[in-house]
């Protein structure tokens, strides 16, 4: 059955063959199309990309769901056809790249040759963004960046309100805790997405009990630049991609902060580091930046925290493709773990080579219309996580976190999930003096 949504259908409805021809050829000028033509040229159709894929394996092993299909029945006709293609054929390369590739790069990783099929996928998505082929909910988040500078349409008073009520709330943990705003010359700058003060603002209460604890010379910013989530590095909007990520690091400039940490966001961190300096021409960020994972286990290290009550149950982990796959903190990321946890079950694959969970890249933020597609397409990360046994999932992600309760709600299995921090907070020991 077709699924209905706005953002593709109302753009269909607009296209014309002329237009599709011209945004074509502008985004595949003849650098970019060689080097396209080269990835295409290059495969030898091995089956690797293709058992290296959640989308693949999850519908059957139907050829249409391997990544070389993807890319070759999308991007290869557009340069065959030298952009002479239907408005009907770009609805299907648009569902194609928002839907069933979210860019996580295990099938490049298997590739003999390294073929980028995320690159790929992701060039079809600035193509069908220039169009206005976005899905509706992504392109809302877009919007969003584009007039409030944040992905859920806070306004500005919204966002300080949120800070000073979870400070309240923090300060049933730690007596006179504050958080710390607009702080110049502080050690480090935390970075928040979106959705944490829309829909989850006790992580904001739980870094500052951190933070607190582990005297962390801190600040958050009060004026737009808070939240780096920028869903529009996903939707293609590479114009307000830049913008976002520019005001992020513009913020911490000039709060003269040493360096900046991003929360429990793998598509942020990525964002912040690697898209977001590369698009605006920068060799790379103008500060450090470093993962939260690498924040708790630096204080971990240093003895800054001290661990009291740990967790006996089973635990697995779900190891984010944005920081672990593309950042390499599978090894900080268990020695977090097994500092809070003492029955840790693997997941058969685990490190690089775990499954994605569908979520990211934009998939999740495509909205209710797909949803039954996406859980379609990770039917093995739910047989992966029920082979675990484990009642709770650790999920250092907010794709993740979300991604994976969909999975256990929809495939019935009798786990839950937790952010690190949730975790941390929990079983850390509040100081004397500290404490209320």
């Amino acid at each position: 059955m077709a699924v209905a949504d706005p953002g593709f259908d109302l753009a269909l409805a607009k296209l014309t063959p002329e237009r599709i021809e011209q945004v074509i050829n502008s985004v595949l000028s003849q650098a970019v199309a060689e080097r396209m033509k080269l990835f295409l040229k290059t495969c030898v159709h091995c089956g690797l990309c293709a058992d290296a894929c959640h989308t693949y394996l999850s519908r059957n092993r139907d050829p249409d769901f391997a990544p070389v299909a993807k890319v070759r029945d999308t991007l290869g006709v557009m340069l065959k056809k030298k952009g002479r293609v239907s408005p009907e054929f770009m609805k299907n390369a648009a569902r194609v790249a928002f839907i069933e590739c979210g860019g996580c790069r295990r099938c490049s990783m298997y590739c003999p040759f390294g073929i980028d099929i995320a690159t790929m996928i992701m060039t079809i998505r600035r193509i069908c963004s220039l169009l206005g082929m976005v899905p509706q909910f992504i392109q809302d988040t877009t919007n969003s960046h584009s007039a409030t500078s944040n992905q859920m349409w806070v306004q500005p008073d919204d966002w300080i309100d949120t800070v000073m009520w979870q400070e309240e709330d923090a300060q049933l943990e730690v007596a006179g805790l504050r958080i710390p705003l607009d702080k110049e010359g502080a050690e480090v700058m935390y970075s928040v997405i979106a959705p944490e003060p829309k829909v989850m603002a006790q992580l904001i209460a739980n870094i500052a009990v951190l933070m607190t604890v582990a005297k962390v010379d801190w600040t958050m910013p009060s004026a737009d630049g808070w939240d780096n989530s920028n869903m529009a590095m996903f939707s293609g909007d590479l114009e307000i991609m830049g913008r976002i990520e520019r005001e992020h690091w513009e913020r911490a400039l000039e709060l003269r902060v040493g360096k900046m940490v991003m929360g429990e966001c793998g598509h942020a961190y990525r964002g912040a580091v690697y898209d977001g300096p590369k698009w605006l021409g920068w060799q790379g960020p103008p500060l450090p930046m470093v993962h939260a994972v690498e924040l708790y286990y630096d204080l971990l290290r240093e003895g800054r925290i001290e661990i009291t009550d740990k967790l006996t149950e089973p635990v697995t982990i779900q190891d984010p493709c944005n920081i672990v796959r593309g950042r390499g903190l599978h090894e900080k990321l268990r020695y977090v773990v097994h500092a809070l946890c003492d029955n840790v079950v693997e997941m058969d694959p685990k490190f690089e080579h775990n499954y994605c969970c569908a979520a990211g890249g934009g998939i999740i933020n495509c909205g209710a219309p797909w949803k039954m597609a996406r859980l379609k397409s990770i039917k093995i990360k739910a047989t992966q996580l029920k082979k675990t046994g484990a009642s709770l999932c650790i999920t250092p992600c907010h794709n993740c976190h979300h991604g994976v309760v969909d999975i256990i709600g929809h495939y019935h299995i009798d786990m839950r999930t937790s952010f690190l921090i949730e975790l941390i907070v929990k079983q850390m020991k509040i100081p004397e003096g500290l404490g209320v």
